[in-house]
């Protein structure tokens, strides 16, 4: 077995008022793929940043070896020229540059502060190649998805003569193909002898490329486990954690008894919509769903199925131009024209874009939590700071917002905790209906289970709530009834009892109208 080329001794990482680490330890072998996961807010991210020198030596405690070599970092160069590169979960692409651009920005082939673009075009395309793309190098990042640009972060690193990469959350906003694409490269890497630490809270793709696992609570070491072992199953990671064993996934919920006769809180009816630009497509056609007071109605799909679509374009027409259809609630029809008309009727949206749409990162978690029923916090016209902060602390409690203060800025939060900032902005403006746009994307186990429970007590208290997932368990888990679509269109619908996972794929990649 090949000796330890990293090795992370004690490390300690302290910001005013949190230990974000506590005595870590890592030990990473020569040439394997090395998974690190913990629930978010673990210190997973925090640690990877003081190897790669975000946080340089002097910031923290503790020592770090690399290839035998005790190493301080003062900064991200100083990492980067030792072959150590990471890869944030953000991307740090310039999106009007070239691929060739990209690559070797900060590092250019250049002779007296002069580019030589022939090498620079040619050296860019043989790193594209090794990493699986064949777009020409001239092209502009912004013409490109999301799956290549993370594969062009990876050429990136290749060209620095990477030894160690580093990858924080490499698949969270890709589809299933992008990712699967990803993970293969990662393992193609492995046999050219880079070693890979993949920051992932999706067990089932450490599981297919990783030969260690560390598991980090709490910012601490909890244990390191051989992947391939009988012994290490998904429980025993997630019990590593979470701290604890998770006997069921979802909680335990009460059979929905829908009240006789009454109307559906929530009803859309023939809703079509078009693309915004090419005015032929339709992205949401004839789609009728209703939903009632109490019940968990989940909308399966795979990716281009119509499912934001639907949603952002009935909340507020936020999405394409509506070509027909109306919403009902409790069976009167109402208006949806803007967002602010929706907010009125009862009715919130929380995105699955939390980042761009859902918070505004840069201000604290009181305000945000405020944004959307100012009313509720403000007499004449002004906010009422005493009883904004009063209301932000009782939602820090009741969700378990895992912050020392109200005041702390939302993008210093890990995801799980923001998605919780999310869900409270949306439940104190006191809505009948929820639409839930993939509420528990990027989040690790404990915080989706605690997530879960939110949704439970909320439809419990009477509130109807829509489910959007692209996890068939949290689907099979949640709900009371789930519609599926494709191609925007309406494929099934099924009751919690008969739905399965093959039956809901199965419809999911069908085209054409409802079956029962």
């Amino acid at each position: 077995m090949a000796g330890p080329v990293l090795e992370m001794r004690s490390i300690v990482k302290t910001f005013p008022g949190v230990k974000a680490l506590s005595d870590v330890t890592l030990t990473v072998r020569q040439g394997e793929v090395h998974a690190i996961c913990g629930e978010n807010g673990a210190g997973k991210s925090t640690l990877m940043k003081v190897l790669s020198g975000v946080h340089p030596h002097g910031t923290y405690e503790g020592e770090i070896l690399f290839e035998g070599e005790v190493c301080r970092f003062k900064d991200i160069r100083a990492s980067e020229q030792h072959g150590i590169v990471i890869i944030h979960q953000e991307l740090a692409l310039v999106p009007f540059l070239s691929l060739a651009e990209n690559i070797f920005l900060g590092n250019e082939h250049a002779t007296r502060g002069f580019i030589n673009w022939n090498d620079t075009l040619k050296h860019a395309s043989e790193l594209l190649r090794r990493v699986g793309l064949h777009d020409h190098p001239e092209t502009r990042v912004a013409d490109i998805g999301v799956g290549k640009q993370q594969l062009v972060e990876i050429a990136k690193a290749l060209s620095k003569k990477v030894k160690l990469l580093i990858l924080d959350e490499p698949t969270a906003a890709l589809n299933d193909e992008d990712s699967g694409k990803l993970l293969d490269l990662i393992l193609e890497l492995k046999t050219q002898g880079i070693t890979s630490i993949i920051i992932s809270h999706k067990l089932n793709e450490i599981r297919r490329v990783a030969d260690s696992v560390t598991i980090i609570r709490d910012g601490q070491s909890i244990e390191t486990l051989d992947v391939k072992s009988a012994e290490t199953t998904e429980d025993r990671i997630i019990s590593g954690m979470v701290g604890r064993d998770l006997e069921h996934r979802f909680p335990d919920r009460t059979p929905f008894e829908g009240e006789a006769g009454a109307a559906p809180a929530l009803e859309i009816r023939n809703w079509t919509v078009r693309h915004p630009i090419d005015q032929e497509r339709k992205v949401v056609d004839d789609v009728s769903i209703n939903v009632r007071r109490g019940e968990i109605v989940g909308i399966a799909g795979l990716m281009g199925a119509g499912r934001t679509e639907l949603a952002m374009s009935v909340f507020g027409r936020s999405y394409g131009r509506y070509a027909g259809g109306t919403v009902l609630k409790d069976g009167k029809e109402i208006s949806t024209r803007h967002v602010a008309d929706t907010v009125a009727q009862g009715i919130a949206y929380v995105t699955e874009d939390r980042k761009h749409y859902g918070l505004n990162l840069i201000d604290t978690i009181n305000r945000n939590i405020s944004l959307s029923g100012l009313g509720k916090v403000a007499k004449r016209g002004i906010v009422d700071e005493h009883e904004e902060r009063q209301v932000a602390e009782g939602f820090r409690k009741t969700m378990n917002i895992k912050a020392p203060t109200v005041f702390e800025p939302v993008g210093k939060l890990s995801g799980g905790n923001q998605q919780k900032v999310v869900l409270s902005k949306w439940i104190f403006t006191g809505p009948d209906v929820l639409i839930l746009d993939e509420p528990t994307r990027g989040i690790d186990v404990g915080a989706k289970y605690e997530i879960y429970t939110v949704i439970d007590q909320l439809a419990a208290q009477g509130k109807a709530v829509v489910f959007i997932s692209s996890e068939l368990p949290e689907l099979l888990g949640m709900c009371d009834r789930i519609y599926t679509m494709a191609a925007g269109r309406l494929t099934g619908e099924f009751e919690r009892a008969e739905a399965t996972q093959e039956v809901l794929m199965r419809q999911m990649t069908k085209d054409k109208e409802v079956t029962r």
